[in-house]
């Protein structure tokens, strides 16, 4: 089993930043891929960005260039900094690990509880 933690989400107002952190323990960390998904009130959960072993990352088109996956493997931490946020930003965040670097949900085992982020305008 892996545990993974999701912090450093809050409320901010359109425009601003947030570093979402996760933090994992239980397994190897540095042989899984890692994801960002988000999951709005009434809406299907949405792949954010994914990030390889290799750190090979991909990010969706409505973040790209706003928001950046990252990972560092000493601290068996991966990020998510958002930057010139948007209130259709606003929803729960989680972090996800699994064997296969993917965009579908499907490719992760793992999950985390969620951190809220809510961007107000």
């Amino acid at each position: 089993q892996m545990q993974l933690v999701e912090s450093g989400g809050g409320s901010v107002q359109a425009g601003g930043s947030l570093r979402l952190s996760c933090a994992a323990s239980g397994r190897t960390f540095s042989r899984y891929a890692m994801g960002w998904f988000r999951q709005a009130p009434g809406e299907e959960r949405e792949f954010v960005a994914s990030i390889s072993w290799s750190s090979a990352s991909k990010h969706s088109d409505s973040v790209k260039g706003r928001f950046t996956i990252s990972r560092d493997n000493a601290k068996n931490t991966v990020y998510l900094q958002m930057n010139s946020l948007k209130p259709e930003d606003t929803a729960l965040y989680y972090c996800a690990a699994g064997g296969i670097f993917g965009t579908s949900a499907h490719s992760y085992d793992y999950w985390g509880q969620g951190t809220q982020v809510t961007v107000s305008s």
